[in-house]
């Protein structure tokens, strides 16, 4: 079931809008049925912040985009898909007619997920003709940029689909925690709703304002949360000795009346005033569309600090990255592009965040193009991840820029790669990027050399990316020297 590719979105809230982000912005096909009049016009505005993330997400190339299409019935829009996404509201009851309406109008072997926040599953499947295809896949959001989905089973449900559900989920770029047991809310909201609580009463007892509190959290132990979250800082909190010592040092404080979390205020109409004067106060400056840009983009910066340090939730997006940069060597070494001519090593849009103050792309980032696009050379000739875990890499030594005309955000750019000398252990290759309107923008002629990462000197390739570059080379000879090339600063010629 990894292989899915259709897929039907019932609901267009915003998970179900999230949702469909995230299926198309991995190339599969959506149908999305709801029946709000303006539902077309919240699902656009999400997909355009998920357009505007991922172009900051990840330098991958990424996967061509599916296709979207807003059925008019249910029936019409689960017909022919292999799996099910429910995000309707939380009703157990409108869930369950829901269900009954997919069932009517697919085979047995599709998979229904729903995205309820904490409706137990097997309740779920209680009016079912085949309750063992259901499970809940609960996200977070936005789910286009969270990685994290709960995958809870009911008691009907089908180990096979539970392992298929994880194993598709896993390869959108999400990271699928299975929940041992069911439980009402299951892990992740059943914290928050505690800590949600607490913070009702430091409200309502005046001691904080919703900012104070907000700011407690993201100065302070959100940080932490957002990379070991809590029982690692705590084991850290124990010193040398650990999670032993910290319980037993901090354990007792548990008797203390720190908190009211047996125990829920009521939500008054004094209360509920209250918190939203405090909130307009701390937010209300921001359109509900900025905060949600603000929110991507501070989301975006910390899973590529955490990605740095292959930790946490930047571990699951580097490994995504990965997937995407082998996904589109495979893709472009299938075209039918002809051997002969340089070949196409990047296309893109200029993200918003490369540019200087003019909104032109500034020098730094035509040193990236230029390097994505060896990397998408040398991916296209064997020379990926599981290449360099055991064979070595390619190290560029020498690489020489002219920069020649300006392109600005969110403009289209792509780079061909001409192989100059692809022989032994040596690399020569001359890029040149263009403007999506065919103006010559730069070029940069590269050496790279083959290096065995164990010894750290140079090496011979292996025969199979040896022979991939000396045929690219020998079809490439064909063509005239690059204007440019061999070319060093105040060099005339």
């Amino acid at each position: 079931m990894t292989d899915i590719s259709k897929v039907a979105v019932i609901g267009a809230g915003v998970i179900g809008a999230g949702w469909v982000a995230r299926f198309m912005e991995n190339g599969i096909d959506v149908a999305l049925f709801d029946p709000a009049p303006d539902a077309a016009t919240k699902v656009k505005a999400v997909l355009d912040n998920a357009d505007r993330a991922y172009q900051k997400l990840t330098m991958a190339p990424r996967a061509k985009r599916g296709n979207l299409e807003f059925s008019p019935s249910l029936a019409e829009a689960v017909q022919g898909k292999q799996l099910v996404m429910e995000a309707v509201p939380e009703s157990l009851a409108l869930k369950q007619s829901v269900y009954k309406d997919i069932e009517s109008h697919v085979d047995a072997g599709v998979i229904i997920a729903s995205s309820t926040s904490g409706i137990l599953p097997t309740q779920l499947q209680e009016k079912m003709a085949n309750p063992q295809r259901l499970l809940v896949a609960h996200p977070f959001n936005p789910v286009y940029l969270l990685p994290l989905v709960e995958i809870v089973a009911g008691e009907q449900t089908s180990s096979k689909v539970t392992v298929a559900a994880g194993e598709f989920f896993n390869r959108l770029g999400m990271y699928s925690l299975p929940i041992r047991k069911e439980i009402d809310a299951f892990v992740a909201d059943r914290l928050l709703e505690a800590v949600w609580r607490e913070a009702l009463w430091l409200v309502k007892d005046g001691i904080a304002t919703t900012t104070e509190i907000d700011d407690a959290i993201r100065f302070g132990f959100g940080l932490r949360w957002a990379q070991m979250g809590l029982f690692e800082s705590y084991r850290l909190a124990g010193g040398e000795a650990g999670m032993r010592h910290f319980i037993a040092q901090f354990g007792p404080c548990l008797q203390w009346p720190w908190t009211k979390l047996t125990d829920v205020p009521e939500l008054t109409d004094e209360l509920i005033d209250t918190i939203a004067r405090q909130s307009d106060e701390q937010s209300g400056q921001y359109s509900f569309r900025e905060l949600e840009r603000i929110r991507d983009d501070n989301l975006i910066a910390i899973l590529q600090a955490l990605k740095i340090n292959q930790w946490g939730a930047g571990e699951t997006l580097g490994r995504y990255e990965q997937a995407l940069f082998d996904a589109g060597a495979r893709e472009e070494t299938a075209t039918d592009e002809d051997p002969g001519q340089p070949l196409l090593t990047l296309e893109r849009t200029v993200p918003p965040d490369w540019t200087d103050y003019n909104n032109h792309m500034n020098e730094s980032r035509y040193l990236q193009c230029f390097a994505d696009a060896s990397d998408a050379l040398l991916r296209r000739v064997g020379v990926d991840a599981d290449y360099v875990a055991d064979s070595g890499s390619y190290f560029t030594v020498e690489t020489h820029i002219r920069h020649l005309d300006e392109v600005a955000a969110l403009q289209p750019i792509k780079v061909t790669t001409q192989v100059l000398n692809g022989v032994g252990k040596k690399l020569h290759v001359f890029h040149r990027l263009f403007h999506g309107d065919g103006r010559l923008l730069a070029t940069a002629e590269q050496l790279l050399i083959h290096v065995d990462l164990k010894s750290r000197k140079a090496s011979e390739p292996t025969p199979e990316v040896s022979k991939c570059l000396t045929e690219i080379s020998a079809a490439h000879a064909a063509l005239d020297m690059p204007e440019g090339c061999g070319r060093a600063i105040g060099d005339p010629h």
